[in-house]
């Protein structure tokens, strides 16, 4: 192949946002994709409805990104958040916000922002080639030099963008490919885990299935160390599993897990569930007690019917030894403060998570001391460059990784591009 001037590999959110920047400049554009389709982990973002980013202020979107967040300073000084709802509006895609910020086309199809993105690339006149598989990238002692497809053919570039996305999700094609590659160029790579990914507990609750399937709307989770004090905590929805918890405050908890199991040499973490998080727990024992007075001839069960879910409010009871048929006459003040605690405190041990292909996001990857921020650019190599999620930074999910993506991508084509056409 002939005239190439930037080769991007994979077509993810990252890879056809670098390809349509560098494009942009002037450059000549070759997508690589082992895989059939470009844009696969597009398609599932969002629940199959592709939330594109999070409009919220620079400063607070950073605070999302607990991996290496601050990095992305000077990729959203080059395209932010809003740059990338300016961009999407401006191939006329609807957008629309909806809780705590999130953007979704306002088709709610993924399908919309994959086909624009697409259309797009096509109409730059970058040359695709899908279901075609990089053996390696080649240097010389300063630069990129081209890539070798496992077909043996050898391709030629000025840059070559690293596109290819972490371990998590392999189904789309997020293989550890890019890893090798980075290696290879001289630049480290930091140890890999799993994120925002369900959490597992060997509890004997869980083990029997006691909860499994029960949902829990805005409560508080909280990551406990070993010696009591709180790492994190996260507000949202959660749901007990078959083999442990899940849900957006389970996700958004879960690298603080792998971390301090790791960090404290221990085979167990406790997590806490603050079930009622608006209320405090005297204020807990005072609105059960009352309800109790109020109607002293029924059982406690059926007077707490509608406080928590039923499933729930049973297991609490046999928790604290009280019979669910207890009348208020025969309840002491000391069992409805044990309940109020249960609420407050129901404690849960922690011994893991799922694996890291069933993780939504990779943690680690390759160093981004090792990246010019300003223009995603090797340290090592001249005219390599990196983006999205291959590179050690991750966010919570809620549009902050794909805007992760779409910031270093675009940050990294345009760098890429101007690189090229400048020499």
């Amino acid at each position: 192949m002939k005239n190439i001037d930037v080769i991007v590999i994979g077509g993810g959110p990252s890879g056809l946002m670098a390809s349509i920047a560098a494009a942009e400049q002037g450059a000549k554009v070759l997508l690589i994709d082992k895989g059939d389709k470009l844009g696969r982990k597009l398609a599932i973002s969002g629940g199959g409805r592709c939330n594109v980013t999070n409009r919220m202020d620079v400063n607070e979107l950073i605070k999302h990104i607990p991996g290496n967040g601050r990095f992305m300073h000077s990729p959203f000084a080059t395209f932010n958040n809003e740059d990338i709802i300016r961009f999407f509006e401006g191939l006329g895609i609807k957008l629309k916000e909806e809780d705590r910020g999130r953007m979704f086309p306002v088709s709610d199809k993924a399908k919309t922002v994959v086909d624009t993105l697409l259309n797009k690339v096509r109409e730059l006149g970058v040359t695709i080639k899908t279901n075609t598989a990089v053996e390696t990238l080649r240097y010389d002692d300063e630069k990129v030099l081209g890539v070798t497809l496992k077909n043996g053919d050898n391709i030629n570039a000025k840059a070559i963008i690293v596109a290819v996305g972490g371990k998590s999700v392999p189904h789309t094609g997020s293989t550890g490919d890019g890893y090798p590659w980075a290696k290879k160029a001289g630049h480290t790579i930091t140890e890999l885990y799993p994120t925002e990914v369900p959490i597992t507990s060997n509890e004997e609750f869980i083990k029997k299935k006691t909860l499994q399937g029960l949902s829990l709307r805005n409560i508080e989770l909280s990551v406990i160390n070993p010696k009591g004090k709180t790492i994190i905590t996260h507000e949202g929805d959660m749901i007990f599993t078959h083999f442990g918890i899940s849900g957006p405050a389970v996700l958004r908890c879960s690298q603080f897990v792998v971390k301090a199991l790791q960090k404290f040499s221990t085979d167990s973490i406790i997590m806490n569930i603050d079930i009622l998080p608006a209320k405090s727990e005297d204020m807990i024992f005072q609105e059960v007690k009352k309800m109790a007075e109020a109607e002293p001839k029924k059982s406690i069960k059926n007077v707490l019917k509608g406080y928590v879910p039923e499933r729930l409010l049973t297991f609490l009871l046999d928790k604290i030894n009280l019979d669910p048929t207890t009348i208020y006459p025969n309840l002491s003040h000391e069992a409805i403060r044990q309940f109020a605690s249960s609420l407050k405190n129901f404690t849960l041990s922690a011994n893991g998570t799922l694996s890291i292909e069933d993780a939504f996001v990779t943690g680690g990857g390759v160093s981004v001391k090792e990246i010019f921020p300003q223009r995603m650019e090797s340290k090592k190599k001249a005219g390599l460059y990196f983006c999205g999620e291959v590179l050690d930074i991750h966010g919570y999910t809620g549009g902050f990784n794909i805007t992760v993506a779409f910031s270093t991508g675009y940050t990294a084509g345009h760098s890429a591009g101007m690189q090229v056409m400048s020499q």
